[in-house]
């Protein structure tokens, strides 16, 4: 090192940060960090910037020491501020670190598994000898804590006894988190692998589980313990410098000036939503009505805390029910990567600890019990898609209860008592329970998930793959174009294809508004928009659910929709207004709402015998028609029964004749006798238990 680092940092900071360090002496104590971007250093002076890489320790030192050496228009004492460098020119992963990374300055990028609490951790001890009345200071760095061996004062000279004297010790807050592997950068069959980083003073207390970062710090080691005696072996922990959020929830998205004139030019766009919807999942051929559902999910209706404490939720949930083949998991994936906090969990291999919370042993801090969230309160504020839904197993479907409706997971595990967040949208895919829906059976019974777990979801979807010649024709050619501008994309470098032809090709699968835009638009609506409902709007919404409610008023008739499709319509009312950045819910809201709703309804929440909107075919399982049915089923049984039981051909002879079809009969037998309210015996007897 040709130069003298501390006069090389004032110098730098003096022409390119005067400005931030102004600001950083003006809010000291309570902003402590001068943030200084790698590339201002890299163009300022190359091979400081390598020395920095190269020596982070004598460097920084010499940047903290700089940094009380400039003489300020402002009296403040900078001794506790930082410098933090940002925007390293390598991001390393943790499988790939080396010894030769040791006590070198890195940049690691993963996903926050697990933080402990902030703690206070000491730096500089004080201690007392107990024999000479002598105070004087250990400085403690690295893992151990220091001890003195004797009494530093010539007088005494004894080596003890010490009383640490924590008063007028130096501590800083301090903070371990443990970062892994993004899922998106493994390869098949890789286990994500995990570092630990500490990190202190200003730094601690801003990331949590889930987040994505890029941790900057000094790569250090220590030497691993057995019961043998030391390892040669040793472990690997980052100390951190420095913290960049690589997503950050919507509400923390930053938007400059340029991007607020372009969103609010966007929300003056008569065919905002047309646009929305041709900018989700565009490689996906048709389906307008779900991307409108998902556009709607993503901006959502907000929660609101009444009075009386109750709290009524704002994020909207979607169920899409379909055959195989049609596209599901594609729009699942694509909703979880436009959300900031999206996370994407499959079926069998997610299990309510995992959906949810789960109790573990902290290995970070102290090896007590600490809670670990699962992808529903990582998705907080986000999306969290679950795919085949119907291959869960029944309890852990069972978990997302309560994280559906209160948006909030209970644990009481190992003596911990938590109550978690979990203020996400779910998106879940499910397939019939036959694989394929039967055209000439009703929809609902063939949906493989339980009523109290179907109710809570705002928007049903359910997407059948029936054949027809123009629409196959469509979709076959769009694949065909999507695959062949795959192709040309694939195939960049070779010479005989030339730019133009790629941009005409990929046309087709081209968002109308770029993803970043798209996501920066979300993230003002959700900020900034909270409409409220006209009179207008108010008076609709209640005379379409009087109008359908005064269908079931007959007692004959079921009750076609319950109160939580009304509370439905008003989110989803209040997200197409946020959609386009409007304050009031209108009548033009409350009819794309109303026609979505009726769409779903259509599909799921008809009784097919009657043809009449019947809540209990998805809040029961049941349609009243079937119930009553089934009541009068009961009845002649008991009536045909004596001591031995009625004979079931009776039993369909006496059915049939008060109007019952005989498969039909059949078939409420069969459910009776599963349910164990009907016991057959084997003489062909039924008896009602």
């Amino acid at each position: 090192m040709s130069y003298d680092p501390v006069s090389k940092w004032e110098e730098f900071i003096r022409s390119r940060y005067w400005d931030d360090l102004l600001k950083l002496a003006e809010s000291y104590p309570s902003t402590r960090s001068l943030i200084v971007d790698f590339a201002d250093l890299d163009r300022y002076d190359t091979e400081f910037a390598d020395d920095l890489l190269e020596n982070p320790d004598v460097m920084l030192d010499a940047a903290h020491t700089a940094l009380q050496e400039i003489v300020l228009p402002v009296d403040v004492d900078l001794s506790g501020a930082h410098v933090r460098i940002v925007n390293l020119p390598q991001h390393l992963k943790t499988r790939d670190l080396r010894s030769d990374h040791i006590g070198k300055l890195i940049a690691i990028e993963g996903q926050v598994r697990t933080a402990t609490e902030v703690r206070p951790k000491i730096v500089r001890a004080a201690y007392e000898c107990q024999r000479c009345g002598h105070v004087f200071y250990v400085d403690q760095s690295g893992t151990k804590f220091i001890e003195p061996y004797e009494c530093p004062n010539e007088a005494c000279d004894r080596r003890g006894p010490f009383r640490l004297l924590p008063k007028r010790s130096q501590f800083v807050d301090a903070q371990k988190v443990r970062v892994q592997e993004s899922p998106e950068d493994l390869r098949g069959g890789e286990q994500p692998q995990t570092l630990d980083v500490e990190l202190g003073d200003d730094l601690v207390g801003r990331i949590f589980p889930g987040d994505r970062v890029i941790i900057n710090g000094i790569l250090r080691s220590y030497q691993r313990t057995t019961q043998s005696g030391k390892s040669t072996y040793f472990d690997l922990f980052l100390d951190g410098i420095s913290i960049e959020m690589m997503e950050q929830e919507f509400e923390e998205i930053e938007i400059s000036p340029e991007d607020e004139k372009r969103i609010l030019e966007l929300s003056r766009d008569p065919n905002i939503y047309e646009k929305i919807v041709r900018s989700i999942a565009p490689s996906i051929y048709g389906y307008e009505d779900v991307k409108e559902a998902l556009a709607l999910q993503l901006v959502s209706g907000f929660s609101k805390r009444l009075p009386d404490g109750a709290r009524i939720r704002g994020d909207i949930h979607i169920l899409l029910v379909g055959d195989p083949g049609v596209a599901k998991s594609q729009l699942l994936r694509y909703m979880a990567k436009l959300s900031p906090r999206g996370i994407y969990t499959s079926g069998k291999s997610s299990t309510s600890a995992g959906l949810t919370a789960t109790a573990i042993k902290d290995e970070l801090g102290d090896g007590r019990w600490t809670i670990e969230a699962g992808a529903l309160v990582l998705a907080d504020k986000g999306i969290a898609a679950v795919d085949e839904m119907d291959k869960m197993s029944p309890d852990d479907r069972s978990a997302l209860h309560e994280a559906m409706e209160q948006q909030t997971i209970s644990v009481a595990k190992a003596g911990v008592m938590a109550t978690l967040k979990s203020r996400c949208a779910l998106l879940a895919a499910a397939n019939p329970k036959m694989g394929r829906f039967d055209r000439y059976e009703p929809i609902a019974p063939q949906i493989n998930l339980t009523p109290a777990l179907m109710s809570r979801f705002d928007l049903i979807f359910v997407l059948t793959d029936e054949p027809n010649v123009e629409r196959d024709s469509h979709i076959a050619t769009h694949i065909l174009k999507s695959n062949y501008a795959g192709e040309l994309t694939s195939n960049k470098h070779n010479s005989s294809i030339n730019e133009e032809e790629i941009e005409n090709a990929t046309e087709v699968i081209k968002p109308e508004i770029e993803p970043e835009l798209l996501r920066k638009y979300v993230a003002y609506a959700r900020k900034n928009v909270f409409p409220m409902l006209t009179r207008v709007a108010m008076e609709r919404f209640k005379e379409y659910y009087i109008n359908l409610r005064s269908q079931g008023q007959d007692g004959n008739k079921p009750v076609p929709v319950t109160a939580r499709q009304l509370e439905a319509l008003i989110r989803l009312g209040e997200a197409s207004a946020r959609l386009r950045l409007s304050n009031w819910i209108t009548e033009e809201d409350v009819d794309r709402v109303i026609k979505i709703v009726e769409s779903c309804l259509k599909k799921v929440g008809v009784d097919p015998e009657t043809g009449m909107l019947d809540a209990d075919v998805i809040s029961i399982g049941i349609s009243k028609s079937t119930r009553d049915k089934t009541k009068q089923m009961l009845n002649i049984i008991k009536e045909l029964g004596g001591k031995d039981g009625a004979h079931i051909d009776d039993v369909l002879d006496r059915a049939e004749a008060e109007g019952i079809d005989r498969d039909r009969a059949e078939e409420i037998i069969s459910r009776l006798r599963q349910e164990g309210s009907l016991i057959q015996t084997s003489r062909g007897t039924l008896k009602a238990v």
